[in-house]
This record gives C-alpha cells, structure tokens and sequence, in this order.
C-alpha cells in the first residue's frame, strides 16, 4: 500500500467519521426535542416544536452531506482499537440508561428518568472525544452535563415532570444540534 492510498483512506475515514457523527448527533436531538416536546401541554405549541425540530435535524443532515464533502483541514488520529472502545462505551451508556429507567421507577421517581439519562449521554461523550479524536466532544459532554444538572435543580426545586422533560429535553436537544452543526462546518 502506498503513501498515497494511505492519505487517501484516512481522508476518506475522516471525513466519514464525521459526517456520521454529525448525523448521529442530529438525530439524538431530535429524539431529546420529541422528548421536551412531551412536557408542553398546549398542542399547537408541542406541533410546532415538532415540525421545527424535524426541519433543523434535516438541515443538520443536508449540512452533514455538504460539509463534510469540503475539504478536510485535519485528519482523525484514532487510537489503536479504537472501534472496539467505542463499542464498550456504547455499551457501558445503554447499560447504565437502563439502570436510570429501572431504578427510577422501582424507587416512584420517574421524573429522575430524562435528568439520569442525559448525565449519562454527556458522561459518555468524555470517552468518545478521545476514541474518535473529536475534541470538541469534550464540550459536548460538558454542556449535556450541565444540562442534566440544570435539570436536577428544576426538579429539586419542586417543579412537575413535564417541566423537566421541557428543560432537559429541549436542553440537550440544542446541545446535539450545536454540536451536530459543528462537526458538520468545522470537522
């Protein structure tokens, strides 16, 4: 193999790597929008935000595509089983989701559920910025960290669950999309 089919081949699994994760990114946000969503009583309202976060997922989307075509600025420098590590935090993040659902309702506390899972979704993400030499993951973490413990406060504050499906939700689907959108741009 050739230096040259070698450059080729990280160009192409770099620009790959991210076009996938702008998309995946994407579509998680438009899942934790469906979910704030949930929270709003008034129908008009809900729709609407519906409708909004389909359109934005799909510009997300279309930008994956367009952005990623451009010219990649730098390469991905992955570690060495690196896919295998992804897949074990994956893992980990299902399990520990999992663990969240089930231990929120087996204690009646199911308002816990949205606040647990997007502490654990941010908390993987640590892991990923270095997995997938994406080092803008680590403020994706950071601010979907931070959305979860806005989201403790609300709750400790006394507010209804539908309030936090509102705040965490709709916090964590900005996230994902900022996100999304700059790996899309930026690489």
């Amino acid at each position: 193999m050739t230096t040259e089919s070698t450059d080729a081949e990280c160009l192409t699994l770099s620009r790959n790597l991210r076009r996938r994760g702008a998309i995946v990114l994407a579509v998680f946000a438009l899942v934790w929008a469906f979910a704030g969503g949930s929270g709003i009583a008034a129908m008009p309202v809900a729709v609407t935000l519906g409708v909004v976060a389909a359109l934005v997922t799909a510009g997300a989307v279309v930008l994956a595509y367009r952005g990623t075509a451009g010219p990649v600025t730098r390469l991905v420098r992955l570690p060495e089983k690196w896919n295998r590590g992804v897949g074990l935090v994956n893992t980990a993040e299902l399990v520990a989701i999992f663990a969240v659902i089930a231990v929120s309702n087996a204690t009646g506390h199911p308002e816990f559920i949205p606040v647990g899972i997007c502490l654990v979704v941010g908390l993987h993400f640590f892991p990923l910025a270095r997995l997938y030499d994406q080092g803008q993951y680590k403020w994706t973490a950071i601010f979907l960290t931070a959305v979860a413990i806005v989201g403790l406060v609300v709750l400790a504050a006394g507010t209804t669950a539908e309030t936090i499906r509102v705040v965490v939700g709709l916090g964590a689907a900005i996230v994902l999309w900022a996100s999304s959108f700059h790996v899309a741009l930026r690489g």
